[in-house]
Parts: structure tokens; sequence; C-alpha cells
């Protein structure tokens, strides 16, 4: 079969195109890499596109484009998978193909400015290669740094006669012979661990000796400049979004290769997981998945604490299921803890029906909605120093959440009109769970509702108040409805089965004890009045009416505070890839409501919840 480049030939322009090697979903993704060609069945293609090592079909056409996985891979994540970046291969200079000591092709100065920038941005972060190996480094080896000789086997047979030609070229250059005290390093180290290692490097394939160069590292007693390596692959590596198949830039690729890597070392903590509920241990599976799988799960706190000391990692423990005193327990047998909740953003429906959601508050500190600890998110909110670039990505991101009208829970309804008198401010009190912790840790002098509604309109006797039950319990989920005539008096309108956007743009402030609602309505630039203790209250951007928090005594942006609670605090999880995503994807998702997958329990929850709700209107509680 003829094997052709993209980038060589216009006839792959309008080309059709199948990949015999992939599943529907994997096909679907990798034509993304190829945006001038259409995807088609085999046998409507006027090309197959196969991995360099993949045997073509018996069948089909006679025409191959074939690729590599390149110096940018993608790591996995208990299997899952999905590459952002690909270098088809027949075009190939021989630099980055066959002959890593070749020179590298010519390039303009913008182009090798470009390359610079990238392989050093690259090495700095420590991405390329195979991904997921441990990278002590020289320093936790005990080893000097660029002290040692290098000759890498590639450990295949087709490759045995240039690993000896290699190891003969180093003995000869350098009369090698191990020296007393020589260690044998027995594991599999990442790239960047053994270039910190290495002098000079023999046996590098072209990734390797493309990594060397951005490193500084001699290859074969040669330096290798980094800029026109680089600028000869960045002609001709093609990268795509993983979650939207849709093309991207490498710098793109390399940011999201820099967030995966973050989340394989923050979830090779994980041990066990705690008190987690049926339906939500698949979504907390893929939360803490990295490339050695996923950890399991655990009902008893002696079993969790137990494992994580055996596999010296930490407990993730569903905060509503850990006991007052397991902090302290597992602090005395020295195993970290941390505590996980639903995100702010976190899903098409509500928690209470069993819909998994696709953002997590993971905090190693604290909870969230515990003002009586500093929580991870507090400390964020405390110390971090926000850049212009942060500050313009939550300032869009926010820009987006108000445009598509998202909230926590995405509910629908018909908006309802707050109808109240001219010249009386109008006032919305939220209601909230009253058993829920974050009320009962964070609501301070005021538990309730109805003890709410009173401290609101002891403050605001000519106001409008409009009261909002809270949707669980409204659905008729959860405990807490008040009867109509515990209201007479206290609230003018009660407002049912409506969305919170709809409310907004009607209300002069927000009054409420700790609920996320305080937080959505800053978003809009609604004033909002807090009773409680809520994570957004005491940095200078809500009238705070509960004591001072002298920890959070540090004035912030409404971008500051929108930068660090949903882009630097929760961790996503794409409901359809099941990768660790950014907040902007879930705001994507949000739009898909075929994505949004229910437990196998979601239909007991509807009928228990219409149930309730029935019984609720006969007793006129609704």
């Amino acid at each position: 079969m003829e094997e052709t480049s993209p980038t060589a030939s216009p006839a792959t322009v309008g080309a059709r195109i199948a990949f015999p090697a992939a599943t529907a979903a994997e096909a679907a993704h990798l034509a993304a890499f190829w945006p001038e060609c259409q995807l088609a069945p085999m046998d409507q293609a006027d090309f197959l596109v196969l991995p360099t090592a993949a045997a073509p079909p018996a069948r089909g056409p006679g025409k191959l484009l074939r690729y590599a996985p390149g110096p940018l891979r993608s790591p996995r994540f208990d299997g899952r998978h999905r590459p952002v970046a690909l270098l088809p291969v027949a075009a190939l200079p021989p630099c980055l193909r066959d002959a890593p000591l070749a020179a590298a092709p010519e390039a303009t100065a913008e182009a090798l400015a470009r390359a610079e920038a990238f392989a050093a941005r690259l090495a700095t972060l420590r991405l390329g290669g195979e991904p997921s190996l441990p990278d002590p480094g020289h320093a936790r080896l005990g080893l000097p740094r660029r002290a040692a000789l290098l000759v890498l086997d590639p450990c295949r047979p087709d490759r045995a006669a240039a690993a000896r030609a290699a190891l003969a070229a180093a003995e000869a250059a350098f009369q090698l012979r191990p020296p007393t005290g020589a260690r044998l390093l027995k594991a599999r180290l990442s790239p960047w661990t053994l270039l910190d290692l290495a002098e000079d490097l023999y046996g590098a394939g072209p990734d390797m000796a493309l990594l060397a160069a951005a490193a500084g590292v001699h290859v074969a007693g040669r330096t290798l400049p980094a800029a026109p390596r680089w600028a000869a692959l960045l002609a001709h590596l093609r990268c795509a979004d993983p979650f939207l198949s849709r093309p991207w830039s490498a710098e793109q690729a390399l940011d999201q290769l820099a967030q995966w890597q973050q989340a394989q070392t923050e979830n090779r903590r994980v041990a066990i997981c705690l008190g987690m509920a049926l339906w939500k241990r698949d979504r907390i599976a893929a939360l803490f998945a990295h490339a050695g799988g996923a950890p399991g799960f655990t009902r008893r706190p002696a079993r969790a604490i137990a494992e994580a000391r055996a596999r010296q990692g930490a407990v993730a423990a569903w905060a509503g299921a850990v006991s007052p005193g397991f902090r302290a327990e597992c602090e005395a047998a020295g195993v970290p803890l941390l505590t996980v909740e639903d995100g702010f953003v976190r899903s098409r429906g509500l928690g209470a029906r069993f819909l998994p959601g696709a953002a997590y508050a993971v905090d190693d500190r604290g909870i969230y909605y515990d003002p009586g600890r500093a929580s991870a998110l507090e400390h964020l909110l405390a110390i971090t120093e926000f850049s212009p670039d942060l500050l313009a990505r939550a300032a869009r991101l926010r820009a987006a959440i108000v445009t598509r009208g998202v909230t926590k829970y995405n509910l629908h309804g018909k908006a309802p009109v707050i109808a109240g008198q001219d010249g009386r401010k109008k006032l919305l009190v939220p209601g909230q769970v009253e058993d829920d912790a974050s009320v009962r840790l964070g609501g301070g002098a005021i538990q309730g509702n109805l003890a709410l509604l009173r401290a609101v309109r002891d403050a605001n006797p000519d106001a409008w108040l409009v009261y909002k039950p809270h949707p669980d319990l409204e659905a008729g989920f959860r405990r807490g409805r008040l009867p109509p005539e515990a209201l007479d008096g206290l609230a003018d309108q009660v407002v049912t089965g409506a969305p919170l956007t709809a409310l907004f743009p009607q209300i002069d402030a927000l009054h409420t004890l700790t609920s996320l609602s305080g937080f959505e309505a800053l978003l809009r630039d609604v004033p909002v009045v807090t009773w409680g203790q809520p994570f957004y209250a005491g940095w200078g951007l809500t009238d705070d009416r509960a004591p001072d928090m002298p920890r959070r005594g540090r004035a912030l942006s409404l971008d500051a505070l929108v930068a660090a609670t949903l882009i630097l605090f929760p961790r996503q999880v794409d409901p359809l890839t099941e990768l660790p995503c950014p907040p902007e994807l879930i705001l994507e998702r949000l739009d898909d409501p075929t994505v949004w997958k229910v437990s196998r329990w979601t239909a007991h929850r509807g009928i228990e919840g219409w149930i309730r709700g029935l019984l609720a209107r006969r007793k006129g509680l609704r």
C-alpha cells in the first residue's frame, strides 16, 4: 500500500478517511487531527489512517496515512485516554523520524522564536515522552546532576543492532567501564529524571533527542540546538481538543498535558475512598483515577485508615460521612485526609435525585462550608497572587456563566414576576435545607429559614421580601418546608419552581445564611447580604452581618474570587470522556442533556419526590 502524509500532498484535502484500528468514538476524535478530510466508513474511504505499528486490514483502499504519538503523549486515567497531539510520519524530516542527529530543516525567525519558547516551557513543566513514569529527579535519587554518561536501551528486538552500536560508540568515546560504587537503576523513570543525570546521551531516538535538546543535554557528544528541531516538530505536529474534538494549537495541547500531569500527581495520593454512596462511586473513581488505576471504596473508617497507612496514601472521604473524631484518628495514624463535596457548578439536576456531579470540592485542610477551620479554598483566597492572565480567564468564565444562565443545579422553569410595590426594595431570601452541614456549621446564631426571614424582616421592615424554597425541598427529597401560616407577616411573596437566574434581574439584593445562591448572585453583580459565614463572605464583596472573620481580612476583586473558587480550587470530570477537564468544558456539556447519565436509582428517587410533594400539597405545606 502507498504511504501518504496529509502534510505532503494537497490530494488529501476533502478526502474521505477511516480509522480501522479505532472504535467509533475514537475515530470521531481522531478525525479532528485531519480537519481537511471527511470521516467515512472504511468501505467508502480514500485513505486508511493507522498508527505506525498497526497492520492494515486485508480489504480497504490502497492508500495509508500513518501517524505516531510523538513526544507529546497523553497519560491514561484508569485506562481512559485521548491524544492531544499526533505526528504524521511519511513527510517528517530525518531528525524527527529515523536519524535524530541529522540537521533540522531551516525555519523562519518567527518559527524559531515560537519553538524556543515552547521547548523552554516544556522543559520547565517536565512534559514529553512516555507519561506517568516516576520523576524523582536527581536529588531524590542521591545522585549528582549532569554527571552521568547515559546509554539508552530501547528493549526492542527490531532496534537491538542500533542499541549495540550506541553502546559501542559510548565505549569507544569514553572507554566506558562501570566505576566503583556504580548503581543500577532498575525502575523505569521519567525521561526528565534521566536527563537530570545525563551529561551525554547515547542511543536516543527522535523523541528523546528532542527532549535532550530542550534540556540542554549532549547527544552522542553533540550539542543539539533546541529551536530548529522543535520548529521542525511544530511544523508537522497536529493537535486536537480531547473533549470537543476540534483542532488545537500545540500550546493548548501543552496546557492540557500540564493539567493532566497535575491530576496524576494529586490522584496518586488517594489510597482509598470512604463514605461514598453507591450511585456516586463510578464518578468518584474517575475523579481520582490515574495511570495505575483508581482507588477502592469502603464504608468502614478503620479499614480506610489501615489501607491508607499500608499504601502510604490518603483517605478521600465524603465530607458528610466524616465523624467528628475521624480527622483526629487520621492525624494520629499519620494518614492525610481529603474531604470531598459537590462542586459549585455540579450537573444538570439535583444530587438528591442521584444524578452524579461533574465538579467536586476536594480539600486537604477542612471543608469550604465550615468556617471553624481554614479550608483549602480559604487558604487559596488568602494567599494567592492572581496573575493578570488568570484574572482575565476568570472574567471570561464569569461572563460565560452569566450569559448561559448557569447555576449549581441548572434547573429550568417558568420565570415568575416579582410583584413588589413601587418604592419598596425587593429582597430575595433563598431557603436552605435546614439540617445541611453548611447551615449547622456556618449559620452561627441563625439556624433555619424561619429565623433568617425574621432577621431580614426586622432589618428591612418596609422591603418586599421574596422567599424561594430550596430545590431539594420543592422536589420532596429533604425536610424543612415552611407552612404558609409561618410565612404570614414575613414573606410578601413565595416563588417555587423558578430558576434563580430568572429572579436575579428583578431584585435589589439577596439575603442569605450560607447558600451558594449568594455566590451566584455576586457573579451577576447583585448585592449580597450574608447572615452566616459562607466561603464568599469576608473578602470585601458582601455586606456581612455575622461576626468578623479575622482570617479573611483581605479585600479581593470579584474576578479573584471566581478564579480561586471556580478555576484553582475544584476538580472537574468530563461526564462524557470521564477525564479530568477544565471548568469551561462543564459549561459546554451543560448544553447537551444526553451526556448527563443518571443512576439506576433515579426512578426510585423521582417516585419518592413525587409522593412527598403530593403529601405536602395535601397538607397545605406547598
